[in-house]
């Protein structure tokens, strides 16, 4: 699936898996992290999963993630990637929500447009937090090792060197190349720093949320799942012993299953969206 917006939007691809019964089905959006994309990892084997339990899960590329409609196993525009930014994610998924509410869309996918429920890893999950305190359409929330806060991530001198050099470069940790991040991202980030508090964002949050994490996440420490919880006190959290930050997976995955931790999430996120 391939949603076009106008110039200078990049198209958004998506897919969705689901079990052809002519039944309507909740609809459940992953949104991905920082240098994801939607068919990284054991992603689609999750996504076999989750729609055998009577769901349609829909995996989707932001637009500006780097991948590309004829190339969605890495990234590799990095000029996308280096002009992507949090407004752009944001704006990602209400279009592909506008898409998926169409009448058409969801008889051809079997939707049930009144249970949308969405789930955000990592930098996605702060995504997902933001969008679900806006968007009265998302009826469920669930966060894989989210982020709690979007500012802690720059120290001043980072910012400073940043503003000075118009660019960063992030390593990819499986090919070494330095993918650019250009200082629009700041701006951006500035000019809407209200809406992109997560602390805010999470207190209007008013749908059902589950919280998950891993005691072993390398790149989000577990704590941000308690401040999220405390924030959030009606929450369900759900912590998973020695989990990782990606719960076991990595890309290439060339297994059949998925792995253990990952597993543990997705039984948990299943039971939470069908309670």
């Amino acid at each position: 699936m391939i949603i076009r917006g106008e110039s200078p939007q990049k198209p958004i691809t998506a897919d969705i898996t689901f079990c052809d019964n002519q039944v309507s089905k909740p609809l459940v959006i992953l949104a991905h992290g920082f240098k994801g994309f939607k068919d990284w990892g054991p992603w689609p084997i999750m996504a076999d999963q989750i729609a055998t339990e009577g769901f349609c899960l829909c995996k989707l590329n932001f637009s500006f993630n780097g991948t590309a409609p004829n190339k969605l196993d890495e990234i590799h525009d990095l000029e996308a990637f280096g002009h992507n930014s949090f407004s752009k994610e944001l704006e990602d998924l209400d279009r592909l929500l506008d898409h998926l509410s169409q009448e058409d869309t969801t008889k051809e996918y079997q939707i049930d447009p009144d249970n949308i429920y969405l789930i955000g890893h990592s930098r996605g999950g702060g995504i997902s937090i933001i969008k679900s305190s806006e968007d009265s359409r998302i009826k469920k929330l669930v966060t894989w090792a989210s982020v709690y806060d979007f500012a802690s991530y720059f120290s001043p001198a980072e910012l400073m060197y940043w503003k000075t050099h118009g660019v960063i470069y992030v390593k990819n940790s499986l090919t070494g190349e330095n993918f650019p991040m250009y200082y629009q991202f700041v701006e951006d980030f500035l000019k809407n720093e209200g809406r992109f508090v997560i602390e805010k964002a999470i207190e209007k949050v008013s749908q059902p949320m589950l919280i998950v994490h891993g005691t072993n996440d390398e790149t989000v420490n577990i704590n941000a799942a308690f401040q999220l919880k405390q924030w959030k006190p009606d929450a369900n959290l759900h912590i998973i012993e020695q989990a990782s930050h990606t719960f076991g997976a990595k890309h290439p995955f060339a297994d059949s299953k998925l792995p253990k931790d990952l597993a543990n999430a997705v039984e948990r996120t299943i039971d939470f969206l069908k309670s």
